[in-house]
């Protein structure tokens, strides 16, 4: 929370972006020996694990689940919405793409929120930054430097959970040292 509020933004988000992390350079392979939680995402051909990620705007981390790579990507997600009271003061509205428009849109607005779905403009051809979505993006590619987290040695999905939440906290108390250090 000081974390936001060292932006000048209020301590609880208003809105979070939901989207998953199991491929290309993002890819969570999963150690040789472990095969507990494991699967093979046929999309991305990805033999593994799956992370979900429900970050601010800001890009830090409130909400992580992992599981097998060959779950879908919206009903997976759903157990993001779960205990939401610590974080529900000003919580709006949820951002998602195309994997979540179904069950889990569903269940964002029977929990009383907005959903909208994050995606380009149909005229626009080639990289085109979309709203909310580029935000859980480069939180990805910030965990790409904990060597913990670009490959996935745990053994239980709660370890995976923990190591997420751990090298966010450490991201986030960086950027405040950095500003009081200023």
């Amino acid at each position: 929370k000081l974390d936001r509020m060292n932006e000048a933004r209020e301590a609880l988000p208003s809105a979070l972006c939901a989207d998953s992390q199991s491929r290309s350079a993002d890819a969570v392979k999963l150690s040789p020996m472990i095969f507990e939680d494991r699967g093979l995402d046929p999309n991305k051909k990805v033999n593994g694990r799956k992370r979900q990620w429900l970050v601010d705007m800001g890009g830090r981390l409130w909400r992580t689940a992992v599981h097998a790579a060959n779950g879908a990507d919206g009903p997976s997600a759903t157990v993001l919405l779960e205990n939401l009271a610590d974080i529900d003061g000003r919580l709006v509205l949820f951002f998602g793409d195309m994997a979540y428009n179904g069950v889990f849109a569903d269940a964002v607005l029977a929990g009383g929120y907005q959903y909208e779905k994050a995606a380009k403009p149909e005229s626009k051809q080639g990289f085109v930054p979309v709203k909310g979505r580029w935000v859980v993006e480069r939180s990805i590619a910030w965990t790409n430097f904990f060597r913990r987290i670009v490959k996935d040695y745990e053994h239980t999905v709660s370890s995976s959970e923990a190591f997420l939440y751990l090298a966010n906290s450490l991201i986030m108390l960086q950027r405040i040292d950095k500003q009081w250090s200023t």
